[in-house]
């Protein structure tokens, strides 16, 4: 499953957010908390539960890939395509039961729209420090 979002940022800017994994609590709309086990390692609580996830590649400004433990979800990544409007991100998952696909469109669609609200608030000069996440900020 793939779902994708044109965010008007340069590439480099939101691949800076996005592999900033201990951030993902400020802004991630599912994400509760971010830990750093070991480099490349993460444990989130999430509003679904405890996920373990590990990167397994990360090629600046072009992709991410991390595959998960305790998640519906065994793998999923990001991928960065600069286009004229900014960058598209496209975010792909795979999961082992078919009848999930509906609420991993949906999760996946929230959670590209909380980045694109986050990068969205930085871009006009938002200080990340005092960002405050909600579903209403979503569009």
């Amino acid at each position: 499953m793939d779902k994708k979002l044109i965010i008007k940022a340069a590439v480099n800017k939101v691949y800076d957010i996005m592999k900033d994994y201990s951030t993902l609590s400020r802004w991630n709309i599912v994400v509760n908390e971010a830990t750093e086990i070991e480099p490349g390692k993460f444990f989130f609580k999430t509003n679904v539960g405890d996920i373990y996830n590990t990167e397994i590649e990360n090629i600046p400004n072009e992709r991410l890939t991390s595959t998960q433990e305790g998640s519906p979800m065994t793998s999923m990544g990001y991928i960065f395509k600069p286009v004229d409007e900014g960058v598209e991100v496209t975010l792909w998952c795979e999961f082992e039961l078919e009848d999930q696909r509906s609420v991993m469109e949906i999760a996946a669609d929230l959670f590209l729209k909380s980045l694109k609200v986050y990068v969205d608030y930085i871009e006009a000069g938002g200080n990340p420090e005092e960002y405050k996440k909600s579903f209403s900020k979503i569009k």
